[in-house]
């Protein structure tokens, strides 16, 4: 035994080297931790003004100062932060709090990326609009390849430039040559090739809702041999600007099947005149069987309102203008079958129904008064038209109550919850080309005012009549038509002018 043992100086020097290591390893502990922190307030900073500059670049949360709130709170977060590293006070509370800002930051990040991932989306979408050109023969043919093609049916002088370029594709890609015979439309064209007058009809997929309307089964009464798809920049022919707090917007309509992107007939046509200053929005429908002329690509012809949309929503846009008189600012294109989705994701909407009637679509019966509807009721609400007492027009004004109310719907706070499910839907069922900064404002403002706008509409009328008018886009064929009463739409024009003045 030494004598430090007996002394007890070694128990004593042992106790302080543990406690000194245990010191030690606590300080190393400490300086880690610092780090961790500084690290942590450097990554939270970054998130924070990247976040901070996107809620003012893009007007997010840009009403009753709730921008201003959000950066404010998060910039206390950040100064808080930063002191307590500064006092190297609370190092662990420290880590917690920027850990919890972080996390914050970061989910409003993706939010807004969202947010702007469906903006340049639908914007995309705007940007061009696809058809497909098929060779068709009868489900029934023999004739398995377009090789065997001997005799091919084609109205060459209503769309011969779409034909050439199918038929200079085939000869490209298969190496086959064939001389289409001259017919006055697709529809002689398809009457023709059902009766055994040729072998196959080239089909401009924009028509095809038309051999439908004609013939209900037409889908499974032919086969597709060969087809390719084009795709055509949308040049929008509106360049009109805003000028103050009021804008034209041309709400187009179509319930088919595919992308939005796919050129189609328009079923809906209404333009939605907001005043931001005085809360109002007036909604004009013009019924889709209106007897307009359709500059552009409809050579300035008379034709149904719906057959604007075959040439492109541009085409839509212009003749709207030209029938009324105004600047449309923007447009947003709807498909009704999946947007209509989005009113299950808001729990459903109530609308006033003015007649009782049930639909085909569904069966759904719908009595006077006030109606709840989900999305496949909805549907059957703005698909409706034969059960109308006014028809065409009536089912206009239901697809307008319908809008209005998913619309509202869409606004309201509580809808926050669903964000990532109406992105998705938003996504996949509308083009427009108002961009994201100016839809922001227009939710912005709704939220601004609680939902307090006063929505009020209107819809052009007019005397139909089944075979008298000719159509451009089908010649030698009875179409319904319908001639707009001059009244009725100098009235409607009246109206518009006074909302956007602010009357």
């Amino acid at each position: 035994m030494n004598i430090l043992d007996i002394l007890g100086l070694d128990t004593i020097w042992s106790t302080m080297e543990s406690r000194r290591t245990k010191r030690n390893k606590r300080n190393k502990k400490k300086s880690v931790l610092t780090l961790l922190n500084w690290g942590l307030f450097v990554v939270y900073s970054v998130s924070a003004v990247f976040l901070a500059y996107s809620i003012y670049r893009y007007q997010i949360f840009n009403f009753r100062n709730l921008n201003h709130f959000l950066v404010g709170a998060m910039a206390v977060l950040g100064v808080v932060g930063f002191f307590l590293l500064l006092r190297k006070k609370a190092k662990k509370w420290t880590t917690v709090l920027l850990i919890i800002g972080i996390a914050l930051s970061g989910f409003g990040i993706w939010g807004v990326q969202s947010l702007v991932q469906l903006g340049s989306t639908v914007n995309k979408n705007a940007s061009y609009s696809s058809y497909d050109m098929e060779i068709i023969v009868p489900a029934d043919s023999t004739i398995s390849d377009v090789s065997q093609v001997t005799s091919l049916l084609a109205p060459v002088d209503n769309d011969g430039d779409n034909i050439t370029k199918l038929l200079d594709s085939l000869q490209s890609e298969k190496n086959v040559t064939l001389t289409p015979t001259p017919t006055a439309s697709y529809m002689y064209a398809y009457q023709a090739m059902m009766a055994g007058q040729g072998d196959a009809m080239v089909l401009n997929s924009v028509f095809l809702e038309m051999l439908r309307a004609e013939d209900p089964e037409v889908d499974s009464k032919i086969k597709v041999l060969y087809s390719v798809t084009n795709e055509i920049k949308n040049e929008s022919s509106s360049t009109n600007q805003e000028t103050g707090n009021a804008i034209n917007i041309y709400i187009s309509g179509i319930d088919t099947f595919g992308s939005i992107s796919s050129i189609s007939r328009s079923d809906v046509n209404i333009i939605m005149t907001i005043n931001r200053d005085t809360k109002k929005i007036l909604l004009t429908t013009t019924p889709r069987d209106a007897y307009v002329t359709i500059p552009g690509a409809g050579q300035n012809q008379k034709d149904k309102l719906t057959h604007a949309g075959i040439y492109g929503v541009d085409t839509s846009v212009q003749t709207l203008e030209q029938l009324y008189g105004i600047d449309i600012h923007y447009y947003a294109r709807l498909n009704f079958t999946s947007f209509l989705k989005l009113i299950d994701v808001v729990g459903g909407v109530d609308v006033e129904n003015t007649q009782e009637f049930t639909s085909l679509h569904g069966n759904y019966y719908f009595p006077v008064g006030q109606v709840h509807l989900d999305s496949d009721q909805a549907l059957g609400f703005v698909r409706e038209r034969y059960s109308l007492a006014n028809g065409d027009n009536d089912r206009g004004k239901n697809q307008e109550k319908v809008i209005a109310a998913l619309i509202n719907k869409l606004t309201q706070p509580e809808n926050l919850l669903h964000y990532q499910e109406i992105m998705q839907s938003l996504s996949d069922s509308i083009q427009t080309d108002m961009q994201l900064e100016t839809m922001m404002e227009l939710v912005n403002q709704q939220l601004e005012t609680g939902g307090n706008f006063t929505v009020t509409s209107q819809a052009v009328s007019g005397t139909g009549s089944t075979g008298v008018l000719p159509s451009y886009a089908m010649p030698g064929y009875a179409l319904y038509m319908m001639e707009l009463n001059p009244d009725s739409l100098e009235q409607a024009k009246a109206a518009i002018n006074a909302t956007l003045a602010g009357q």
